[in-house]
């Protein structure tokens, strides 16, 4: 966990709950996340430098300085090579962690850069900027391939899902909206906080989007059936960051409060693959939006029937702590506050409907079978002409240089004659 304090919280939670305390950064930590196999730790601070550190008891240090302003973010490539980092200094830049040593940058926001992900596949960025633009970056040629903008907010978050073919941000204007990069097209667009969202992450099956607000609480959005399904409430005060663990079983939120909860999710006892089964049936035009979609869909306001549901939740309370690299508060049981014991909080949900019930029978085998080689042959081609697009537009891009290159040579001759 990273935190205003300046410093960065390793936490060890089996057997015996331990917190090791990192100090190198000079100013507010903004960001930190762990490279893909768990060796190294990122982190960026308004400081204006990142930080690589040995995830052990020791947890020493690399600083790294490119940036001329504070370090919003930082992200691994998905085979640990590379990192992104954006900065309020406008620019994004690309690290290659074999070397640990900085590449290049990508220039093109005009405002301070909030956010920077690589997609699945590392060949693309995509990044979000308080000029209320998203952009998309192809790594191989450092050039933006699409632009997203808005004219009412910018977004403060943005990331790619599981299989990387849409890109999702969580905005100042109190949205999330969810774009397919393969055609260009909004697919959702929710209006269910009130306040600007800090922070997304999706579930590992991709049919979940978890969403932290400023207003102090957390959303859970079932994407499938486009749909509201659960608030959350355990932060006092604005909801900073949220993250899925890699299975999908639990997931963590920090706020203003100065805690980290730790949650453990229920909605997820469908089997992925039996929900996309399920979901084979859905190819209506006016069906209720989800990922399956590649149309624009309407804000929807999810003012539904409220309920109460108990879930387990368990607070790690974060503690000042002076001169021991280990916080002696965690290692000794009978300090334990109350509210580090499993409790109960209220979720609100905001529309209980149950899921269709199916019978076995309604869709043959063969048919099932015969639709999802259809859903994956339609996948190979909406990627081969996503590739030809992107190429269409650096092609498109490239001609409008020439002619502006054109108009400007054939001026200078007409002026020197």
């Amino acid at each position: 966990t990273a935190s205003w304090d300046t410093f960065l919280m390793l936490w060890n939670l089996k057997p015996q709950a331990r917190a090791y305390r990192y100090v190198g950064h000079k100013d507010v930590v903004t960001s930190v996340q762990f490279s893909p196999h768990g060796n190294l730790l990122a982190s960026a601070s308004r400081d204006r430098t990142v930080r690589l550190w040995i995830p052990d008891k020791r947890g020493k240090s690399s600083e790294f300085k490119a940036h001329t302003a504070p370090v919003r973010s930082v992200d691994f490539s998905a085979d640990g090579q590379f990192l992104v980092t954006a900065s309020e200094d406008k620019s994004i830049k690309v690290w290659n962690m074999y070397r640990q040593r900085f590449l290049y940058s990508l220039y093109r926001h005009t405002h301070w850069v909030r956010c920077a992900k690589f997609s699945p596949d590392g060949r693309l960025i995509v990044s979000c900027s308080e000029d209320k633009t998203v952009k998309i970056w192809d790594t191989s040629n450092k050039q933006c391939v699409n632009n997203f903008s808005d004219t009412v907010g910018f977004a403060n978050y943005v990331d790619f899902n599981p299989s990387g073919t849409c890109i999702v941000s969580a905005g100042s204007d109190h949205t999330v909206k969810i774009w397919d990069i393969r055609v260009n097209k909004l697919l959702q667009h929710y209006q269910v906080h009130n306040g600007g969202v800090n922070c997304i992450s999706f579930h590992p099956s991709g049919n979940y989007l978890l969403t932290a607000s400023s207003d102090g609480t957390l959303k859970v959005l079932d994407l499938l059936e486009g749909r509201l399904i659960y608030t959350l409430q355990g932060h006092m005060g604005p909801v900073f960051t949220v993250s899925f663990s890699k299975s999908g079983e639990l997931f963590s939120s920090g706020g203003a409060d100065t805690q980290v909860l730790l949650w453990k999710t229920n909605f997820d006892t469908l089997h992925c693959k039996d929900l996309n089964k399920r979901n084979l049936k859905r190819l209506h035009f006016d069906s209720p939006p989800h990922l399956l979609d590649v149309y624009p869909r309407i804000p929807h306001p999810h003012q539904g029937k409220i309920e109460t549901i108990e879930t387990t939740e368990t607070t790690v309370r974060t503690m000042p702590v002076r001169g021991e690299e280990i916080c002696g508060f965690f290692l000794n049981p009978s300090l334990t506050s109350p509210e580090c014991s499993p409790a109960t909080v209220k979720k609100k949900t905001e529309d209980m409907s149950d899921l269709p019930s199916e019978s076995p029978r309604s869709v043959p085998l063969a048919v099932t079978d015969a639709l999802e080689h259809i859903m994956e042959q339609l996948h190979v081609l909406t990627q081969t002409v996503s590739i030809l697009e992107q190429r269409l537009t650096l092609t498109e891009d490239k001609l409008k240089d020439c002619l502006e290159n054109q108009r400007k040579l054939f001026s200078a001759i007409q002026q020197r004659s």
